[in-house]
Protein backbone atom coordinates (compact mmCIF):
# COMPACT_ATOMS: atom_id res chain seq x y z
CA UNK A 1 0.00 0.00 0.00
CA UNK A 2 0.86 3.60 -0.80
CA UNK A 3 1.56 6.53 1.13
CA UNK A 4 -0.18 9.51 0.52
CA UNK A 5 2.22 12.36 -0.75
CA UNK A 6 0.80 15.76 0.07
CA UNK A 7 0.40 17.08 -3.79
CA UNK A 8 -1.81 14.02 -4.03
CA UNK A 9 -3.92 15.24 -1.22
CA UNK A 10 -4.22 18.85 -2.15
CA UNK A 11 -4.78 18.66 -5.98
CA UNK A 12 -7.50 15.81 -4.83
CA UNK A 13 -10.13 18.14 -5.36
CA UNK A 14 -8.88 20.42 -7.98
CA UNK A 15 -8.61 16.73 -10.20
CA UNK A 16 -12.36 15.66 -9.34
CA UNK A 17 -13.63 19.16 -10.03
CA UNK A 18 -12.05 19.75 -13.73
CA UNK A 19 -14.86 17.20 -15.11
CA UNK A 20 -18.02 16.74 -14.15
CA UNK A 21 -19.02 13.31 -13.14
CA UNK A 22 -21.87 11.17 -14.84
CA UNK A 23 -23.90 8.37 -12.66
CA UNK A 24 -23.49 4.82 -14.01
CA UNK A 25 -23.61 1.39 -13.11
CA UNK A 26 -20.39 -0.26 -14.30
CA UNK A 27 -18.68 -3.42 -12.83
CA UNK A 28 -15.01 -4.61 -13.57
CA UNK A 29 -11.96 -5.60 -11.18
CA UNK A 30 -8.96 -3.20 -10.16
CA UNK A 31 -5.56 -4.37 -9.43
CA UNK A 32 -3.26 -2.20 -6.31
CA UNK A 33 -0.05 -1.89 -5.54
CA UNK A 34 0.46 -5.28 -4.37
CA UNK A 35 -0.64 -6.88 -8.05
CA UNK A 36 -4.00 -7.90 -6.40
CA UNK A 37 -7.04 -7.70 -7.96
CA UNK A 38 -10.25 -7.35 -6.58
CA UNK A 39 -14.02 -6.84 -8.17
CA UNK A 40 -15.35 -3.25 -8.09
CA UNK A 41 -18.28 -1.63 -9.47
CA UNK A 42 -18.29 1.70 -11.01
CA UNK A 43 -20.92 4.11 -9.79
CA UNK A 44 -19.77 7.56 -11.13
CA UNK A 45 -17.36 8.85 -14.16
CA UNK A 46 -15.60 11.57 -15.71
CA UNK A 47 -12.73 11.37 -18.22
CA UNK A 48 -10.85 12.68 -15.23
CA UNK A 49 -11.91 10.64 -12.36
CA UNK A 50 -14.15 8.14 -10.67
CA UNK A 51 -16.04 6.94 -7.91
CA UNK A 52 -15.15 3.13 -7.28
CA UNK A 53 -17.35 1.04 -5.21
CA UNK A 54 -15.53 -2.13 -3.47
CA UNK A 55 -14.72 -3.99 -0.32
CA UNK A 56 -10.62 -3.21 -0.63
CA UNK A 57 -10.68 0.88 -0.52
CA UNK A 58 -7.02 0.91 -0.18
CA UNK A 59 -4.57 3.90 0.66
CA UNK A 60 -4.79 8.01 -0.64
CA UNK A 61 -2.31 7.89 -3.49
CA UNK A 62 -1.88 4.21 -4.07
CA UNK A 63 -1.70 3.52 -7.70
CA UNK A 64 -5.00 1.34 -9.08
CA UNK A 65 -5.16 -0.32 -12.80
CA UNK A 66 -8.91 -1.27 -12.83
CA UNK A 67 -10.39 -2.70 -16.36
CA UNK A 68 -14.46 -1.63 -16.42
CA UNK A 69 -16.90 -3.08 -18.88
CA UNK A 70 -17.26 -0.80 -22.13
CA UNK A 71 -14.96 1.77 -20.49
CA UNK A 72 -11.36 -0.81 -20.73
CA UNK A 73 -8.47 -0.01 -18.90
CA UNK A 74 -8.47 3.10 -16.07
CA UNK A 75 -5.15 3.85 -14.51
CA UNK A 76 -5.18 6.72 -11.64
CA UNK A 77 -4.69 7.09 -7.91
CA UNK A 78 -6.74 6.99 -5.42
CA UNK A 79 -7.80 10.18 -4.34
CA UNK A 80 -10.04 9.93 -1.39
CA UNK A 81 -10.94 6.78 0.39
CA UNK A 82 -14.64 6.70 2.15
CA UNK A 83 -16.89 3.33 3.49
CA UNK A 84 -17.24 1.25 0.99
CA UNK A 85 -14.69 2.42 -1.74
CA UNK A 86 -12.40 5.53 -3.06
CA UNK A 87 -12.40 7.87 -5.38
CA UNK A 88 -9.62 7.90 -8.09
CA UNK A 89 -8.22 10.09 -10.71
CA UNK A 90 -7.95 8.84 -14.36
CA UNK A 91 -4.53 9.75 -15.66
CA UNK A 92 -4.79 9.62 -19.67
CA UNK A 93 -3.67 12.07 -22.64
CA UNK A 94 -5.91 14.37 -23.87
CA UNK A 95 -6.94 12.00 -26.96
CA UNK A 96 -7.49 9.39 -24.46
CA UNK A 97 -9.91 11.88 -22.37
CA UNK A 98 -11.42 12.22 -25.79
CA UNK A 99 -12.80 8.87 -26.45
CA UNK A 100 -13.02 8.04 -22.67
CA UNK A 101 -15.71 10.99 -22.86
CA UNK A 102 -17.06 10.12 -25.94
CA UNK A 103 -17.94 6.23 -24.50
CA UNK A 104 -19.13 8.34 -21.21
CA UNK A 105 -21.70 9.77 -23.25
CA UNK A 106 -22.96 7.06 -24.93
CA UNK A 107 -23.35 5.04 -21.81
CA UNK A 108 -24.88 8.41 -20.19
CA UNK A 109 -27.65 8.57 -22.86
CA UNK A 110 -28.13 4.64 -23.29
CA UNK A 111 -28.93 5.39 -19.62
CA UNK A 112 -31.13 8.30 -19.97
CA UNK A 113 -33.48 7.18 -23.05
CA UNK A 114 -33.96 3.86 -20.59
CA UNK A 115 -32.88 1.46 -22.99
CA UNK A 116 -31.11 -1.61 -20.99
CA UNK A 117 -30.82 -3.50 -23.56
CA UNK A 118 -30.29 -0.54 -26.40
CA UNK A 119 -32.96 -0.96 -28.69
CA UNK A 120 -31.12 1.08 -30.86
CA UNK A 121 -29.77 -2.18 -32.55
CA UNK A 122 -31.24 -4.25 -34.27
CA UNK A 123 -32.30 -7.56 -32.76
CA UNK A 124 -31.98 -10.67 -34.73
CA UNK A 125 -33.22 -14.56 -33.33
CA UNK A 126 -30.87 -17.29 -34.57
CA UNK A 127 -32.05 -20.49 -36.15
CA UNK A 128 -30.35 -22.69 -33.40
CA UNK A 129 -31.73 -21.21 -29.96
CA UNK A 130 -30.58 -24.07 -27.52
CA UNK A 131 -27.54 -22.80 -26.03
CA UNK A 132 -25.11 -22.76 -22.64
CA UNK A 133 -24.43 -20.36 -20.02
CA UNK A 134 -21.29 -20.29 -17.73
CA UNK A 135 -21.40 -18.59 -14.79
CA UNK A 136 -17.93 -16.78 -13.24
CA UNK A 137 -17.28 -19.68 -10.53
CA UNK A 138 -17.74 -22.16 -13.63
CA UNK A 139 -21.52 -23.50 -13.13
CA UNK A 140 -23.11 -24.31 -16.39
CA UNK A 141 -26.90 -24.35 -17.18
CA UNK A 142 -28.92 -25.26 -20.38
CA UNK A 143 -30.42 -22.07 -22.46
CA UNK A 144 -32.53 -20.91 -25.10
CA UNK A 145 -31.58 -17.74 -27.19
CA UNK A 146 -34.70 -15.35 -27.28
CA UNK A 147 -32.87 -12.86 -29.60
CA UNK A 148 -29.65 -11.20 -29.76
CA UNK A 149 -28.54 -7.48 -30.74
CA UNK A 150 -24.58 -5.87 -30.91
CA UNK A 151 -25.18 -5.20 -27.11
CA UNK A 152 -27.23 -7.98 -25.51
CA UNK A 153 -29.29 -10.83 -25.58
CA UNK A 154 -32.43 -12.01 -24.04
CA UNK A 155 -31.60 -15.51 -23.08
CA UNK A 156 -34.45 -17.87 -21.56
CA UNK A 157 -33.25 -20.48 -18.65
CA UNK A 158 -34.56 -21.79 -15.67
CA UNK A 159 -31.88 -20.34 -13.14
CA UNK A 160 -31.85 -16.54 -13.26
CA UNK A 161 -28.48 -15.29 -11.77
CA UNK A 162 -28.42 -11.83 -9.59
CA UNK A 163 -28.62 -8.81 -11.66
CA UNK A 164 -24.86 -7.53 -12.00
CA UNK A 165 -23.55 -11.36 -12.27
CA UNK A 166 -20.83 -12.06 -14.75
CA UNK A 167 -21.43 -14.75 -17.52
CA UNK A 168 -20.59 -16.29 -20.45
CA UNK A 169 -22.66 -16.71 -23.66
CA UNK A 170 -20.50 -18.94 -26.02
CA UNK A 171 -17.60 -16.54 -25.45
CA UNK A 172 -19.24 -13.51 -25.06
CA UNK A 173 -18.91 -12.16 -21.94
CA UNK A 174 -21.60 -10.25 -20.59
CA UNK A 175 -23.58 -9.34 -17.14
CA UNK A 176 -27.37 -9.95 -15.93
CA UNK A 177 -28.84 -6.78 -16.40
CA UNK A 178 -32.65 -7.51 -16.11
CA UNK A 179 -34.81 -10.63 -15.03
CA UNK A 180 -38.21 -11.57 -16.64
CA UNK A 181 -40.42 -13.89 -16.51
CA UNK A 182 -38.56 -16.86 -17.60
CA UNK A 183 -34.75 -15.60 -17.93
CA UNK A 184 -32.67 -12.58 -18.01
CA UNK A 185 -31.72 -9.71 -20.49
CA UNK A 186 -27.41 -9.98 -21.22
CA UNK A 187 -25.87 -6.92 -21.69
CA UNK A 188 -22.33 -7.47 -23.25
CA UNK A 189 -18.83 -6.52 -21.45
CA UNK A 190 -17.96 -4.77 -25.40
CA UNK A 191 -20.09 -3.85 -27.82
CA UNK A 192 -19.81 -6.68 -30.66
CA UNK A 193 -19.83 -6.27 -34.45
CA UNK A 194 -21.99 -7.31 -37.39
CA UNK A 195 -18.46 -9.56 -37.84
CA UNK A 196 -18.32 -11.05 -34.30
CA UNK A 197 -21.77 -11.72 -33.60
CA UNK A 198 -22.63 -13.59 -36.75
CA UNK A 199 -19.14 -15.65 -36.20
CA UNK A 200 -21.11 -16.70 -33.13
CA UNK A 201 -24.34 -17.25 -34.90
CA UNK A 202 -22.45 -19.57 -37.47
CA UNK A 203 -20.44 -21.58 -34.73
CA UNK A 204 -23.86 -22.53 -33.59
CA UNK A 205 -25.55 -24.25 -37.04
Amino acid sequence: MGFARENDIENSTEIERQFQRVAVSLFGRFMNESKQEYPCQVLSISPGSAHVVTAQPGSIGERIIAYIDHLGRLEGKILRVFNGGFAMSVNATAYKRDKLAAKITWIANRHELNLPEDRRHERMVPTTKQTEIRLEDGRTYAARIRDLSLSGAAIEMNVRPAIGSLLWLGKLRGRVIRHFEDGVAIEFAILQTEDTLKEFVETRQ
